[in-house]
């Protein structure tokens, strides 16, 4: 079996090639190989023999191509995308997805028991959801390229800084993945061509939003193209000249986008350029789970941090007497406001804070009782906010996670330092075929006999 043709955009080392056995996955998905120094094998599987050649030498390992592999593993597939390998989208559709749910709960074990220096007392059972066509919320490159005469839209790729020229993407929610290939030429018969870097992509339950930043304003021409593009394939086109408050959509505005929480009655509205966990799916699953280990009784006080545009606070409101919202990002803030007073919801009260620092103890929200907390932070973890939840001492302290890392670092603080005791933790498949890994973990008052109640 010979490597996948995409590692060809590599520039091989000089030297003869070499021989050895996977022995395990990175952070990023590649194959690791030892003997001798450590070399990491893009398209590589653990239990696998190949060869390779070593392409870049690093200080403590060294990055290498494929040539060959001589003895597969039984878990490898065949990539659905013709791009693979060149894309940096996904990196592990050569794995089965029952492989790619084990190595990362495998990674998510690993990280808490290494850095956190802890162990759940009950893993949960992983959640997850469609391998394809799941993702709503992405971010495209796009680039005029003057060999090709073509505007080129895609992500980036994976070995270099080129944006990767694509036809379609199996990962895209529809119609956003067809989408690819009409987009870049409507784009490259435009007058500002060389003037629009990237496109934001939206899939609502009520429509699809791309968001073009456009670095000079369209001509008429260019408008009148944007908007038969628009009528021709059923999507909202927005413009960004500026920062995201100069975000408009082209023509008459239409009602916002949003998407729906059935099991709690919520529909949840949020702007194109919003963050949204991107599975929704997925996102549903989670929220339930989140709801089912937080236990909540109806005299509960919960306070979400990092609430975002209300993806749990609202849901949470539904089960309990009180929800405070804390998000960083003002206008996300504002359409937490919104959402709760289109839901109906008087019981959910949101407030904009800087979590990156340590809060204030005299801020009002602080001087609240909590029983419950639940924290969503970003990649970078929610290190700054430990000791002020520390002092609230709830009973239960939900924490969602993008980043085993963070979270291992951050749980090792709660249970080391505050007493905490980690009741529950599993992964989330948010990120099919890619190397991300979700994650959440339950943590419970020192002594609390709440962790005999987790489900699994």
């Amino acid at each position: 079996m010979t490597a996948p043709a995409a590692a060809g955009r590599r520039k091989r080392a000089a030297g003869a090639p070499e021989e050895a056995q996977v022995e395990g996955l990175t952070h990023e998905g590649e194959g690791v190989v030892h003997g001798g120094k450590t070399a990491f094998v893009a398209g590589a599987l653990p239990g696998e023999r190949i060869r390779f050649h070593r392409t870049r030498r690093h200080r403590q390992h060294d990055d290498a191509e494929l040539i060959e592999v001589l003895q597969a593993s039984p878990a490898r597939a065949a990539p659905r995308c013709p791009h693979f390998g060149v894309c940096g989208g996904c990196v592990l559709q050569h794995l089965s997805p029952a492989a790619q749910l084990a190595a990362k709960e495998g990674e998510l074990r690993e990280a808490l028991a290494r850095v956190a220096r802890v162990e759940p007392v009950r893993w949960l059972s992983a959640l997850d959801g469609p391998h394809w066509g799941y993702r709503r919320r992405a971010r495209l490159g796009a680039k005029f390229v003057r060999k090709k005469d073509t505007v080129v839209v895609g992500f980036r790729e994976r070995a270099a800084p080129f944006i990767t020229q694509l036809r379609s993407c199996d990962v895209l929610a529809p119609p956003a993945g067809e989408l690819i290939a009409p987009l870049a030429a409507m784009l490259t018969g435009l007058s500002i061509r060389e003037q629009v870097p990237q496109i934001e992509v939206a899939v609502a339950a009520n429509g699809t939003a791309l968001v073009l930043r456009v670095l000079e304003a369209p001509s008429q021409q260019d408008v009148a193209r944007l908007e038969a593009f628009a009528a021709e394939h059923g999507v909202r086109l927005f413009l960004q000249p500026g920062g995201l408050d100069s975000v408009r959509e082209l023509g008459l505005a239409g009602e916002p986008l949003h998407y729906r929480l059935p099991r709690f009655d919520l529909e949840m509205r949020f702007a194109p350029t919003d963050f949204i966990q991107v599975n929704g799916p997925v996102n549903e699953v989670l929220v339930e789970r989140a709801i089912e280990l937080l236990d909540l009784t109806p005299a509960a006080r919960v306070l979400d941090l990092y609430c975002g545009l209300g993806n749990f606070s609202l849901p949470l409101a539904r089960h309990t007497t009180q929800v405070v919202g804390i998000e960083g990002d003002a206008a996300l803030v504002a359409r937490a406001r919104d959402n709760a007073r289109h839901n109906g919801l008087v019981n959910a009260e949101f407030h904009a804070a800087d979590l990156a620092a340590p809060p204030d103890a005299a801020l009002p929200w602080l001087r609240h009782r909590y029983t419950h907390v639940l924290l969503d932070p970003p990649r970078t973890g929610a290190r700054a906010v430990l000791a002020a939840v520390a002092r609230i001492a709830p009973q239960r302290l939900l924490y969602i996670s993008c980043h085993p890392g963070s979270l291992a670092r951050d749980l090792g603080v709660l249970v080391h330092e505050h007493g905490f005791a980690l009741a529950a933790a599993g992964v989330v498949d948010m990120f099919p075929h890619t190397a991300h890994v979700e994650s959440l973990a339950l943590l419970t008052a020192a002594g609390s006999p709440g962790a005999a109640a987790v489900p699994t």
